[in-house]
């Protein structure tokens, strides 16, 4: 794959997902990335396996590491010291981009701010992922992709039934995280291309409010001119005058989606591909209108008709249906979907012990093909080599300083 990062660094000082991952897609795309960690107890995601809340670490594989940090360089280093910071200053000297996701109070507190980072370098591009945003009353509150980009941003609501009294959790770990990162991602590349045509370098910055408002912003236009509120279709609803759309049952209870807006138009491929052209001369569906007025009893005549054969046969008997259509995976079978086979969407990887595991690949290519994701690295993996080949430090100013507690 063309590495458009290739000579770009990124100094990272972020932990968890929404921010690291962002400097994790860059490195696939051939940046250099330097992630500094806490001295000793290293990113705060290597210890989620130990606190009961969700297993992070199956096959002896750390997921949430592995997604966040593939392809970087790990030095472990103290930044409440003043020497700590001053390796800091040093790397951020001979950077690119500083990224970071700590709180504006603890930037402050640590000297990591934007005028901290830029008194060493003027150039630097100084990109920031927050839970709410730089300014306003919450900017110094933590907030999990599962309360900046769930809740607060509104989605939740949205996928909540109208009349239910269940508020629906996201569907799965670190899925506002993941399509943030993205976001920063695209951010730091639009920045590196305007210092590279006016020389300015900017300050980025992306929350996972924002980016969960911009997933619904369509929504919310439509919300703030009627006063409605998005909320979800009741299980098992489709468009009401359209049986073409809307999710199908199969025998062994998966589903079928289909979303053929032009619901007249499809009819007949659909009576076809399902063995019923007699649906096509059926008065009640003949002409656009009656379709819609007669869409309950063809809704109806759909469902029966999946309800006789399997999901993965019907994968099959519809692959020639000229129609929108999909089958409803969940995240195991869809290792075998033939569009993510050919197209290297998850492709095979090897931590650090050597142990193979698949991880999804950026949703980005660059002349057709997929580089397959770097591993994360281990705590402190690459410290003596970023010490010495970045900053020119020998073995023994290396060992004083792991003595003295600064790095790891």
């Amino acid at each position: 794959m063309t590495a458009v990062m290739s000579g770009v660094t990124i100094l990272e000082v972020a932990e968890h997902t929404f921010t690291p991952l962002a400097a994790g897609i860059l490195a696939d795309w051939g940046a250099t990335v330097v992630k500094i960690e806490h001295v000793s107890r290293g990113d705060a995601s290597r210890g989620l396996g130990s606190t009961g809340g969700m297993d992070v670490g199956s096959g002896g594989v750390h997921v949430f590491m592995e997604h966040a940090n593939r392809g970087k360089q790990s030095l472990g280093l103290d930044l409440t010291t003043e020497r700590g910071r001053e390796i800091l200053y040093a790397l951020a000297a001979r950077s690119d981009v500083f990224l970071t996701n700590k709180l504006p109070a603890v930037a402050a507190k640590l000297k990591v701010d934007v005028d901290d980072i830029r008194a060493v370098n003027p150039d630097i591009i100084y990109a920031r992922g927050t839970g709410y945003g730089p300014l306003g009353p919450d900017k110094d509150l933590g907030g999990y992709d599962l309360l900046g980009f769930w809740v607060r941003a509104g989605i939740a609501t949205a996928m909540q039934v109208s009349g239910s009294d269940h508020l629906p959790g996201p569907p799965g770990a670190a899925f506002g995280d993941s399509l943030g990162a993205m976001v920063i991602a695209g951010g730091i590349s639009a920045a590196l291309f305007h210092r590279a045509q006016t020389g300015e370098a900017t300050v980025v910055d992306v929350s996972l409010l924002a980016t969960g408002m911009w997933g619904l912003g369509s929504p919310i236009a439509m919300s703030q001119l009627s006063g409605v509120p998005q909320s979800a279709l009741a299980p098992g609803a489709g468009a009401p005058l359209n049986p073409l759309v809307g999710n199908y049952t199969t025998s062994d209870g998966r589903f079928i989606s289909l979303c053929m807006l032009q619901g007249f138009h499809y009819w007949p491929e659909v009576a076809r591909v399902l063995g019923h052209p007699e649906w096509i001369t059926d008065p009640r569906f003949d002409t656009h209108e009656r379709l819609q007025q007669n869409s309950g009893p063809a809704r109806a005549l759909v469902q029966q008709e999946f309800l006789g054969d399997t999901f993965d046969n019907w994968k099959l008997r519809l692959r020639d249906l000229k129609g929108q259509w999909a089958p409803a995976q969940d995240t195991v079978d869809i290792a075998d979907d033939p569009m993510v086979r050919e197209n290297g969407y998850l492709l095979e990887t090897r931590n650090e012990q050597g142990v193979p595991f698949s991880l999804v690949s950026t949703p980005v290519q660059f002349d057709l093909e997929q580089r397959t994701p770097g591993r994360s690295p281990g705590f402190n993996e690459h410290g003596d080599r970023i010490l010495a080949e970045r900053l020119g430090l020998d073995e023994a100013a290396i060992i004083q300083l792991k003595i003295d507690g600064v790095v790891a």
